[in-house]
């Protein structure tokens, strides 16, 4: 009878340990199932950040599960406003809330406020009520826009030139500051001689028909103000030439510079090879010196006294700026390439002296395709000279130079048939008239006097 009773125990207590068994592993499978996930929600907040009220701003919540509701409410320290209390019917893995500023709660403006989102999900985890996640960020509301004002400008700027623009600008919370032109081109202006004040070069390509250009402030909190330029168009004609290829200048400079670029130029024939180097390559080599020559140092301007520049001393203008160029074969009806001459050519003597006639930076001291041996001084304020085709440079990048210094020696490197000098200005990435900036009356007019006349106004 004993033995019965114990048998019979032992196999309840081994029922009840297979139970307990079956109860922790079914518990664990459960718990480990995708309906008892412990992820809190994900909430896409910043920890602060500048908001202009009047237009609204979304937050994403997503979660993996499913989110089951959302609150969110604003409070500016003393007031606490509701404006967000969603259940979803048909729960969502993403779901954007739009934040909007509050009609009626805080009974005065509020610059500073505390956003707080709440988001619940679907899983069946603590108990049944999901898993939450809050969070808060800071807000600085600013509503106001930036404020410009236009102070100065060069009387005019001519297709193809140079002009200087002084302006205010003004916002506590300034993020943004450019000047925007018709033709996609964003130059960036300097601190100029007193808080809020600004000075910058601008430009007129000499391919565009056009030219506008306005000022754009922009604050943190996306509020935007824009202000145009008022300058007298000048327009300009450039000299057109028609140019013929010859074979020795096809088989010579054009063959040599193709061996610049072996792989894209072997199975051309010559006279697609004088268009490769003419036109693709002289985009590379221009786009090179662009990129090199788009910067400006944030440096504030007082004064910029520039002398004219004068980089051959007793040397022959045999190029002009802006020529657009076409090059025949054969039949001067046959035109095979075109390209603009961005520069002015001089000519002396061989391997004659090229002086730097203002202090500056070297940028790039280097072989550069159609350019040959090529020097690029900054010399402040987005400015800066290059000089191509050189046989010699005399400095390296990094190196500072002072007026009047020789800096390389002219040659026949790159595309050029003859020893001679090819010099281009750039203001910010653009290739300007060098003209302009080699005539102390221009230089006078349209820079000095505007500086000068722009800190007295400031003064008053």
């Amino acid at each position: 009878m004993k033995y019965k009773q114990t048998k019979a125990s032992s196999l309840s207590s081994f029922i009840f340990i297979l139970a307990m068994i079956a109860l922790v592993v079914g518990s664990y499978f459960v718990l480990k199932s995708p309906s008892f996930e412990t992820n809190k929600p994900n909430i896409n907040l910043p920890l602060s950040f500048f908001w202009n009220s009047h237009h609204p701003f979304d937050v994403n919540v997503s979660d993996d599960s499913g989110i089951k509701s959302i609150i969110a409410y604003l409070s500016n320290g003393h007031e606490r406003v509701q404006i967000a209390d969603i259940v979803l019917k048909k729960p969502l893995k993403n779901y954007t809330l739009q934040i909007k500023y509050p009609k009626i709660g805080f009974e005065q403006n509020s610059d500073n406020l505390k956003l707080t989102v709440i988001a619940t999900d679907i899983s069946k985890w603590n108990f049944f009520k999901g898993n939450t996640r809050i969070k808060s960020t800071l807000i600085k509301v600013d509503s106001q826009k930036p404020d410009l004002f236009s102070l100065i400008t060069s009387y005019g700027i001519t297709r193809g030139g140079s002009a200087l623009a002084i302006f205010k600008a003004t916002d506590k919370n300034l993020k943004e500051l450019y000047i925007e032109t018709n033709f996609g081109k964003k130059f960036k202006p300097s601190p100029f001689y007193k808080k809020g004040y600004y000075a910058v070069l601008v430009a007129w390509p000499v391919k565009q028909k056009r030219f506008s250009a306005k000022i754009i402030a922009i604050d943190e909190a996306g509020n935007k103000t824009k202000a145009r330029l008022s300058f007298f168009l000048k327009a300009r004609s450039y000299r057109t030439s028609h140019l013929q290829a010859k074979d020795r200048f096809i088989n010579g400079k054009i063959s040599d510079l193709a061996e610049d670029r072996p792989d894209d130029t072997k199975n051309l024939s010559p006279t697609e090879k004088l268009r490769y180097i003419n036109e693709t390559y002289r985009i590379e080599n221009d786009s090179l010196i662009k990129k090199i020559t788009n910067k400006v140092d944030s440096n504030r301007i007082d004064d910029f006294h520039i002398q004219p520049f004068y980089p051959l001393h007793n040397g022959k203008v045999v190029g002009s700026f802006g020529d657009h160029r076409y090059y025949w074969y054969g039949d001067k009806n046959n035109t095979i390439s075109e390209s603009y001459h961005l520069g002015v050519d001089l000519a002396s003597i061989r391997r004659d002296n090229i002086y730097v006639s203002n202090p500056g930076v070297v940028v790039f001291a280097d072989y550069n395709g159609i350019y040959g041996n090529n020097l690029i001084v900054y010399h402040g304020f987005g400015l800066y000279t290059v000089y191509g085709h050189t046989s010699t440079l005399l400095k390296h990048r990094g190196d500072v130079v002072r007026a009047g210094e020789v800096a390389a020696k002219t040659g026949a490197t790159g595309l050029a048939l003859g020893d001679h000098l090819h010099f281009s200005i750039m203001v910010q990435g653009i290739f300007v008239r060098p003209a302009e900036w080699m005539d102390t009356k221009w230089i006078q007019t349209n820079i000095t006097d505007v500086i000068d006349n722009a800190k007295k106004m400031i003064d008053k």
